[in-house]
């Protein structure tokens, strides 16, 4: 009976993961197609990824606006979500609930009441529509996602780390800079990661508040569905970004591999 369990699970477990991956698999065999249709039988060739650089065709003026807002927006969203965190880290536990609950409001909430509520708000300022406003929208949306990648880590430090520092001379901007942030600096990358994934993958909130001029590989490709003009090219930046993903996935992992074995090492010498 086990045996049998075991094998429906890894029969489902297959199954699962050819669904997650067989998109993927599609879209980087496209991207190699020769033909501007989807055949399966045309031929090897780069001609798509060239036409990425083609500047007639408007997806490399995206692709810079949406790498120019993503890179812009992660980084001050890092900034700005680190800070808020420790800021919360310090709150009484009835304060931090209660900040919690600001904090999670946006997380939960559906795309399409963020992008229209920003779309409200915007209008109503003195500014125009485009960079600034995605940018900014992209900064709002993605700060809460930063509080709760970097909140767990804050929890589970020493809770005497701050008044170390302090009582050692340091002011406290110093303590923070120089013992708090370094002890936290996996779950700021992990944050500021998430902030970038999510700025480049956004559409709807990007789609209230681009206005006309501005537009992100999102806004591209929505733009050009359903019309004679829409380029294959789309498919090798995706793959780009499936090869890119991959590749870093990879890194990352085997970066975690050898700090645990110099830690096992280092824990075994001094055993």
């Amino acid at each position: 009976m086990m045996k049998n369990n075991k094998w429906i699970l890894l029969v489902l477990t297959i199954i699962g993961y050819i669904i997650v991956y067989l998109p993927l698999i599609m879209i980087v065999y496209f991207s190699f197609n020769k033909s501007e249709r989807i055949h399966y039988d045309l031929g090897f060739g780069l001609i798509w990824y060239k036409e990425i650089f083609n500047q007639s065709n408007g997806l490399l003026q995206a692709i810079t606006n949406t790498l120019q807002v993503a890179v812009i927006s992660t980084v001050l969203a890092t900034i700005i979500g680190t800070f808020t965190a420790i800021g919360i880290h310090s709150l009484s536990r009835s304060n931090r609930v209660r900040m919690m609950v600001l904090n999670n409001v946006p997380v939960i909430n559906p795309d399409i009441v963020t992008g229209v509520s920003l779309w409200l708000v915007f209008g109503l300022l003195p500014i125009s529509f485009g960079m600034p406003t995605m940018l900014l929208a992209h900064v709002f949306f993605s700060i809460p996602f930063v509080v709760l990648s970097v909140l767990p880590k804050l929890k589970k430090l020493d809770v005497n780390l701050f008044d170390a520092a302090l009582d050692l001379g340091c002011s406290r901007f110093q303590a923070i800079y120089k013992v708090i942030l370094p002890s936290i600096t996996s779950s700021v990358i992990a944050g500021a990661l998430i902030a970038f994934t999510m700025s480049i993958d956004d559409f709807v909130i990007s789609y209230f508040t681009a206005g006309v001029e501005f537009q992100n590989v999102s806004l591209w490709i929505y733009s050009k569905i359903g019309r004679r003009t829409f380029s294959p090219a789309v498919y090798a930046y995706n793959s780009i970004i499936v090869f890119t993903t991959i590749v870093g996935l990879f890194v990352f992992n085997l970066r975690t591999i050898k700090k645990r074995r110099k830690r096992n090492e280092k824990n075994f010498i001094t055993s």
